[in-house]
């Protein structure tokens, strides 16, 4: 360190993994060609994709959108619910079937009742972890109340909006005790994966493998193309619709991505 205080980077090392994103447009600003690439965290052991019930209200499409950049980036996401005590009508269970089918770890969580609090918990110790998700959905919330003394800021919901105000400004790597780690990042309101070509989007929505394979184009985008297995399976039943949405959504922004 010199004197100053500042620091001197003497050697970069290879990033086992990372988490991105496109950067957010800025408004005003023209745009020409492909947004940039906003790198949220790296050399991550665990990923914990975090959304609520309520306040702000569960997004399945928000939450793929989430999903396939965990997966692009190599990482097993844990899907954290949280906000469960606000479920009062059941109606959350239904996603959680829907997700735990697919082959994810959901984790339903509260700061009110603490359901979930003891196996998150177990799920950071001894790892670098990085809790990821739209602004207002309880990150900060739940970092405090598993690990007290924290402190860490905790927003507001705008009534107007019923989206969450930002307090967390800056991604912060937090040494919690010796190997574990976790990482506080701002809330996103736009998520939109970066890198993703089309043809390559199914890797990561894990159960279209099981069809993709059997179409009849070895690039089928599963969008429009003759004899398309994943098409067929949507239609069975096989494959949740909700999911095939979300996959068509996020083809769509990918075929955008040209020109601003």
């Amino acid at each position: 360190m010199n004197a100053d205080g500042s620091g001197v980077i003497y050697k970069i090392d290879k990033r086992k993994n990372y988490i991105s994103r496109k950067a957010p447009r800025i408004r005003g600003a023209s745009y020409r060609g492909e947004r940039l690439e906003h790198i949220i965290a790296a050399n991550l052991d665990s990923l914990f994709v975090v959304c609520s019930v309520l306040e702000p209200i569960f997004n399945n499409k928000t939450l793929d959108r989430l999903l396939v950049i965990g997966e692009s980036a190599g990482l097993s996401p844990i899907i954290i619910i949280n906000k469960i005590d606000l479920d009062k009508g059941n109606k959350i269970k239904y996603w959680i079937e829907l997700y735990k089918g697919i082959g994810y770890t959901i984790l339903p969580a509260s700061i009110i009742t603490e359901e979930g609090i003891n196996d998150l918990k177990s799920h950071l110790d001894g790892k670098i972890n990085l809790l990821f998700g739209h602004s207002g959905v309880g990150k900060s919330s739940l970092l405090n109340k598993i690990y007290p003394g924290l402190n860490l800021r905790v927003g507001k919901i705008s009534n107007s909006t019923d989206k969450g105000t930002h307090t967390t400004v800056t991604s912060v790597m937090i040494k919690i005790k010796e190997s574990t780690y976790v990482v506080d990042t701002p809330g996103i309101r736009e998520i939109d994966p970066f890198g993703i070509r089309k043809e390559d989007l199914n890797h990561y929505f894990v159960e279209f493998s099981e069809y993709s394979s059997e179409c009849k184009f070895n690039t089928c985008t599963h969008f429009h193309e003759p004899s398309c297995a994943v098409i067929k399976a949507v239609e069975e039943g096989n494959i949740s619709r909700e999911r095939y949405e979300s996959y068509l959504k996020i083809v769509e922004t990918i075929e955008e991505d040209i020109f601003f």
